[in-house]
């Protein structure tokens, strides 16, 4: 027996008299619209009112239970595509679609706006009827990598530029999925010396092609004009075209693949470290799902999940995107979703050429960020934006290139300066794990919290229960903050730079601790300004200072050590503070864990596989799905798995939880409701 899956999300929106009015406003009919007339290919004459298939510079209507096959490749763009039905690629064929405005919405009527929607169709009244929809793959029927599926973002006339060309999902579910590879990037195994044109890596993939482009990321680094102190490096910056540092991370196309040896086109013009504890990285940028801008030195276009929408990312490729110094406009964008989208995950996407972060989580909690590659971007790349995002997990991504660039007009938090760090953000009560941040201009990761005046750190942060409640965000302790890699930059770590003014930050039973972190060959390796820091194996090579500025902090160092030092000695400060050791003895752990399905999977005789992420400050003890035991795939559940009998046709309800060693039972399962029927 198999079942056809579909996700449903158990929540209920209203909308507020503003909401209300700006929907009727847009409620005007609209003439010259394509309208679907039944379920078809979107070749198929049959498939249109009229018997005309789309014209370039039409306006396309997908209607409510239409669902329409994108089959063709464009040879002139659509103007803007309404999806109320669903609108699903070929997955046999090579497709390519040029088009202004893909807009996902449960209306009946066009339009061209959408980008600030923020209520949404009532979805636990109508949960007999089908999400509106984008299929660009499926998660577990992904666009074969034989075949490639490209959406071309193209500004036309008439179009506001601050919002278009764009992809917009407004409570329906936006999906794009591409062939997996094993590993999206990996590290050398062997040095790549200057005009080497092989390299090696620790270990052979899959899913990486003959031509795809990679990346050599950086093992050294240039601090910029005058080489002087910080004032004059923060300025200086590696971007394309206002460039006055030296970038040695290296572009390259593969020419041939050999288990896990790689031929490049050309030779690479740097050395770099591999082979040893300090190794640099080759990243494949190349996916066989490709979003991107048609005219990147133009009119750029983007892509947003609002309020209670649906869908997920995977082996997708975003590529100049982003629309510079116009807020909320980013090449991947969860807007304000809260935990409408808990489930919801972007899994080794590649992310390049980008005038405005990589990815943006705003307002939005539970999410899975793991495996992607964020390559040159136009301020901070991962980026948290508001301080309320919490429980989201960001493991085993690459962030490399992010260039200093201004502060966003009408930007939530007026102390960001968008100066460049590959991770950021202003509540830390999320989970950082893996990561490998390199070659930015000026941070690996940054915490910034800073006392500004006319604004109040006390924020409406979501609690374990689900509730919401004030804290000052400087009191938010890690979830986890583990194995995490900085290097070839000005800072690998900074902790909250500006926050201790007041000295304040989590408290005594529940200090900041940051595990198992390496950083090296930068300027300034650690700064840690918050008030009371827990360091637990941190390992700094090749820095100018070491710990750089820790003040009056109390902080406690469990195995550090520095080496390798290149100018001056380390200000390392008190190593230890002995009241502080004192009282980490009485370490409270009283957050439980946070836990998230990412995947359910169809399987024979009536069976589902079930998959996700669970996180946790200490030590999971387990986790439940419908009161049965998942197993670990990873240490402490990081990653798990069940699979589930009997399920049978219908609805079927899904409650995942975990329970950690000192006996904190998570107090909002996740829950997830899918619809079953027998093909």
């Amino acid at each position: 027996m198999r079942f056809m899956l579909q996700t449903m999300l158990c929540s209920l929106f209203f909308v507020g008299p503003a909401a209300f009015l700006a929907h009727a406003q847009e409620k005007q009919p609209v003439s010259g619209v394509s309208r679907s007339v039944g379920s078809g290919p979107w070749s198929a004459a049959a498939t249109w009112a009229g018997g005309k298939v789309p014209a370039p510079g039409s306006r396309v209507l997908i209607r409510t239970g239409h669902r329409v096959r994108y089959d063709i490749q464009s040879q002139g763009a659509i103007r803007a595509i309404n999806v109320a039905g669903i609108l699903s690629f070929a997955t046999d064929k090579d497709t390519r679609l040029d088009v202004g405005l893909i807009l996902i919405q449960a209306s009946e009527e066009f339009s061209e706006e959408g980008f600030d929607c923020d209520a949404h169709i009532d979805v636990s009244s109508n949960k007999d009827k089908e999400r509106p929809a984008l299929e660009i793959g499926l998660p577990n029927q992904p666009i074969e990598g034989k075949h490639s599926a490209l959406i071309r973002l193209v500004y036309l006339d008439g179009m506001n530029k601050k919002s278009c060309p764009a992809i917009v999902c407004c409570g329906g579910r936006m999906d794009f999925h591409g062939a997996p590879l094993s590993r999206t990037w990996v590290k050398l195994n062997a040095a790549a010396t200057k005009g080497a044109g092989e390299i090696t890596l620790t270990e052979a993939v899959t899913g990486w092609r003959v031509g795809d482009r990679v990346i050599v990321t950086a093992t050294q680094h240039d601090k910029g004009p005058g080489r002087g102190g910080e004032e004059e490096s923060r300025y200086a910056t590696l971007r394309p075209g206002s460039s006055n540092r030296q970038a040695f991370t290296e572009e390259r196309t593969i020419k041939a693949i050999d288990g896990a040896k790689l031929t490049l086109d050309k030779p690479l013009a740097h050395e770099h470290q591999g082979g040893g504890e300090f190794s640099g990285a080759v990243a494949n940028l190349s996916r066989n799902v490709v979003v991107e801008s048609a005219d990147p030195s133009g009119v750029r276009g983007h892509t947003m999940y609002h309020r209670g929408s649906a869908g997920a990312i995977s082996y997708a490729e975003f590529r100049h995107l982003g629309k510079e110094r116009v807020l909320g406009r980013y090449p991947i964008h969860y807007h304000l979703v809260g935990a409408t989208m808990r489930g919801s995950s972007v899994i080794g996407a590649s992310i390049w050429d980008s005038h405005n972060r990589w990815l943006t989580i705003h307002g939005t909690n539970y999410l899975v960020v793991r495996d992607c590659v964020g390559y040159q971007s136009a301020g901070h790349g991962f980026y948290l934006e508001d301080g309320t995002e919490a429980y989201n997990v960001l493991d085993r991504n690459l962030a490399v290139q992010a260039y200093q660039a201004k502060a966003l007009p009408e930007q939530v938090l007026p102390f960001d300066k968008n100066d460049g760090a590959g991770f950021w953000w202003a509540n830390s009560l999320n989970t950082f794990t893996r990561n490998v941040s390199c070659e930015n201009d000026r941070y690996g990761y940054r915490f910034e919290a800073t006392p500004t005046r006319g604004f109040d750190l006390r924020l409406a942060v979501q609690q374990p229960d689900g509730s919401r409640k004030k804290v000052d965000i400087r009191s938010l302790p890690f979830v986890r903050f583990e194995a995490n890699e900085a290097h070839s930059q000005l800072y690998g770590l900074n902790l909250g730079e500006g926050a201790g003014v007041d000295r304040i930050g989590p408290d005594e039973r529940h200090p900041f601790v940051v595990r198992n972190t390496k950083i090296w060959n930068v300027e300034w390796a650690f700064r840690p300004e918050s008030p009371l820091v827990l360091v637990d194996q941190m390992r700094i090579s090749q820095a100018a200072y070491g710990i750089y500025k820790p003040g009056r902090n109390r902080i406690v160092y469990r195995q550090l050590s520095t080496t390798g030092q290149n100018d001056g000695v380390p200000e390392a400060g008190e190593p230890r503070d002995e009241a502080f050791a004192r009282a980490l003895a009485s370490l409270v752990d009283d957050l439980p864990p946070a836990t998230v399905i990412t995947h359910v999977g169809q399987l024979k005789d009536g069976k589902l596989s079930v998959r996700g992420t669970a996180s946790d400050n200490d030590e999971i003890k387990k986790v439940l799905v419908n009161g049965r035991e998942a197993r670990a795939l990873r240490p402490n559940f990081a990653e798990w798995e069940i699979v589930i009998d009997g399920i049978r046709a219908g609805q079927v309800k899904l409650e995942a939880f975990a329970e950690d060693a000192a006996g904190n039972i998570e107090k909002r399962p996740h829950v997830l409701v899918v619809k079953t029927s027998q093909e």
